[in-house]
């Protein structure tokens, strides 16, 4: 199969995706931003910023179920601690 011309770089995105063993959104990150200037221009890089939102939708959502307050550690600025 011929590589297409918005592809042509030393290491290919796909390579360089699978060694590295990135999921799909990160890969899809790294397929457009690799080809923007060559392909679709802005339109890759709204692709791009859509991953890139997804990801940090799951991270904020992992982080806010990492740390779940209890109500000796809540504190209200006006009153102080809320026990």
């Amino acid at each position: 199969m011929k590589t297409p011309d918005h592809y042509q770089f030393e290491i290919q995105p796909v390579e360089y995706i699978m060694k590295n063993g990135l999921g799909f959104c990160e890969g899809n990150v790294v397929k457009y931003i690799s080809r923007w200037k060559l392909k679709n221009g802005r339109n890759d890089l709204l692709k791009a910023r859509h991953y890139i939102d997804i990801l940090l939708s799951a991270f904020d959502k992992d982080c806010a179920e990492a740390y779940k307050p209890t109500d000796a550690e809540l504190w209200d600025p006006v009153t102080g601690p809320t026990t």
